[in-house]
């Protein structure tokens, strides 16, 4: 503790406790303390081990650097930046690395302790412990950020008030300095990952926000109309939307109104660690219906919202699932002149080296294919101070993939098979040059009338290569994108190519060995997912299995008029089951019926008749001329094993008393069997009847 008692020091961090109510009002309890022993005695750069270690869904969501990239790719250099509901710091640090001040808020003292261990080397750090509503009277009113990451749908929690998001809202603006931003993430409350199955992220519960939370809690997401009128009711007239995906939490890709994804782009989709989740349909074709209609900003499963002059960030994509040195981003943005700029830069000191090769793989793959038909996107490396980044030129165009994927939408394959082979040709050009790139798949080449231009070569290598290795791979990488384009034929491809069996296992082998090379020694997010995320639920299957578990639980019944039985003089007694085993029938049997059979089944079972009546009267089922049936009769009881897939029990009814109508009625306990097992019931019986 300081002088002053209310203010504690961790490390650089200052953690102010003056509004500190003296207990946290929401905890994790073990989570936390688990959270609080690693921070202090593990170095950041261990937290991914420690994740794969323990299999833990908390550690992943508050210690996984991808947190960070929510706000990363925002320019805060030496801002003063407002952190409401810090919690335990998922991304205080990226905020004390890019601004100059960074003031916290957050409820829970244990929370912000997790928080300044976390970050005990930060020296732009002060933490203030309270509830908002209480700290906030004493805040600064020069922030150029204020940051509600996850934080807007508490705001009737927050406040209490009869429009608390906009009175919150309201407040939170009034701490902004001139033309400072509030930066708003949010999942949307129609995102396509909750109609496809996913619970709610804050309730656990299916459907709450699409059925606008008719059930109540207390918190709150919106769709993009819904904060649109939030804004309006507080004079907010200038605000940009930004679309994180797959969702604001692990942020891979961030989209914009002025860089939409284009088809095929979203399928990383399945991403419950946390929580089970129905898969009710593929969200991956689903969204290439939705960016076709140019609904994503409908359907996006988070918003992030920058309200104040927008910022000149088009798009962003995270690399940083992979080994430190190739850890990088890559940015369009708009300059003044309007012209997009396509930039990568390193995101940490380790990947500098891997940006300065790019531009020199540049060079040499210009070299190789020149007068070729083959153009390289141009790649300049600046440099400025201790900052190095790449830049290209933004080039327009579709994507091969996309032009591969319209040949096989329409059947055409003698089509898909010539664009194949012109781009087997192409990028062959020079074969015998000591330079190739490994990652030359269908989705890195932009065409343009006769003009292939390559966009990304960040994986090129100085050896020869066999131009069938790097075509095998992108036919490989295509087809596991999506099992649509299964149709194709492989073989056709492989002769094509003049590959083996085992040329293709050896490029498989060698597909492997690159994937460990840029991953290293830690699991991408998708082989986490795999090894440690929650069961997904296809109902379709759960539906499969009762339906079969349901479906012999049927009785038919057949009449007999004179001509034998048929199925378009039978029916089914709805209700005959009143559960698994017991059935019951009242059924009125019009006199011109001469025979009567009941099925009471439609799979090998053993029936036992508690009751066989016609009129009142039992049925005598040991009477082979009024009763026959094909199963076996057990002497011992009035019962059968029916060794079939279609048991049956026939009356002649005509050997009975009858009326103009009449009324039989049963009761029987029906035991569905395997086949095999009903089998060897039925091959038994005769040694213990």
């Amino acid at each position: 503790m300081c002088e002053n008692e209310k203010i504690m020091e961790i490390g650089k961090i200052k953690l102010d406790l003056t509004h500190y109510p003296g207990e946290d009002y929401y905890c994790d309890g073990a989570e936390e303390d688990e959270l609080l022993d690693i921070v202090k005695n593990y170095a950041a750069v261990e937290y991914q081990r420690v994740i794969e270690e323990r299999r833990s869904w908390p550690l992943l969501y508050h210690l996984s650097p991808l947190r960070e990239n929510i706000v990363e790719w925002i320019p805060m250099e030496g801002k003063k930046v407002l952190e409401v509901g810090s919690g335990c710091g998922a991304i205080t640090g990226a905020l004390a690395r890019k601004a100059a001040q960074v003031v916290g808020v957050d409820l829970s003292k244990k929370r912000s302790l997790i928080n300044a261990h976390r970050h005990s080397d930060c020296d732009n750090v002060t933490i203030h412990v309270g509830n908002f509503r209480d700290l906030e009277p004493v805040l600064a009113s020069d922030f150029d950020y204020i940051l509600l990451i996850g934080v807007f749908e508490y705001g009737q929690s927050f406040m209490g008030t009869e429009k608390p998001f906009e009175e919150f809202l309201q407040i939170v603006m009034k701490h902004l300095a001139k033309d400072g931003r509030v930066v708003i993430a949010i999942e949307n409350k129609y995102g396509l990952k909750y109609f496809a199955g996913c619970k709610e992220d804050h309730l656990g519960t299916w459907f709450s926000g699409i059925e606008n939370y008719a059930q109540g809690g207390g918190v709150r997401t919106f769709s993009r109309q819904g904060l649109e009128k939030i804004f309006a009711a507080c004079g907010v007239k200038e605000y940009s939307f930004y679309y994180p995906y797959p969702d604001y939490k692990f942020m891979t890709t961030l989209y914009s109104d002025g860089h939409l994804p284009g088809k095929g782009e979203l399928s990383n989709n399945l991403r419950n660690y946390d929580r089970d989740r129905m898969d009710l349909f593929d969200e991956k074709y689903a969204f290439d219906g939705i960016t076709q209609d140019n609904l994503f900003s409908v359907f996006t499963n988070s918003y992030e919202v920058i309200i104040g002059r927008p910022l000149p960030i088009q798009y962003t994509r995270y690399s940083n699932d992979r080994a430190p040195q190739y850890q990088i981003k890559t940015e369009i943005s708009k300059a003044s002149s309007g012209e997009l700029l396509v930039k990568k830069l390193p995101l940490c000191k380790e990947a500098r080296e891997h940006i300065v090769q790019i531009e020199a793989a540049y060079r040499k793959l210009a070299d190789r294919y020149q007068g070729g038909k083959i153009q390289i996107n141009r790649c300049r490396l600046l440099e400025e101070q201790d900052q190095v980044w790449d830049v290209f030129e933004y080039v327009q165009g579709q994507s091969l993939t996309e032009l591969m994927d319209e040949r096989l939408e329409k059947d055409d394959i003698q089509g898909f098979h010539a664009l194949f082979q012109e781009y087997v040709e192409r990028i062959g050009y020079h074969a015998e040059y000591p330079v190739a790139d490994f990652d030359m798949i269908f989705s890195n080449i932009m065409v343009q009338g006769d003009v292939w231009t390559v966009i990304d070569y960040e994986w090129t290598n100085d050896k020869v290569t066999d131009p069938k290795e790097l075509a095998f791979r992108a036919i490989y990488c295509y087809l596991l994108e999506d099992e649509k384009r299964n149709k194709l034929n492989m073989d056709l491809i492989l002769n094509f190519l003049g590959m083996s069996e085992a040329d293709m296992e050896d490029c498989r082998a060698q597909e492997r060995k690159f994937q460990k090379q840029v991953t290293g020694r830690r699991r991408s997010m998708s082989e986490l997912y795999a090894w440690m995320g929650a069961p997904v639920i296809k109902p379709w299957d759960y539906l499969e299995r009762e339906k079969s578990r349901l479906l012999p639980r049927r009785v038919q019944i057949y009449e007999d008029f004179g001509g034998g039985f048929s199925e378009d003089k039978s029916y089914f007694v709805p209700d005959a089951y009143l559960n698994d085993e017991d059935v019951e029938l009242q059924l009125t049997v019009d006199s011109t019926v001469q025979m009567l059979r009941i099925d009471p089944a439609m799979g090998a079972c053993v029936v036992r008749i508690e009751e066989l009546t016609y009129n009142g009267k039992d049925i005598p089922i040991h009477a082979k001329n009024i009763f026959t049936t094909n199963g076996k009769m057990l002497k011992s009881s009035d019962g059968a094993v029916f060794a079939t897939e279609d048991p049956n029990l026939s009356i002649r009814v005509a050997g009975l008393e009858r009326k103009p109508q009449n009324l039989l009625c049963a009761r029987m306990k029906v035991v569905i069997l395997p086949l095999a097992v009903a089998e060897d019931m039925a091959a038994s019986v005769k040694r213990w009847i």
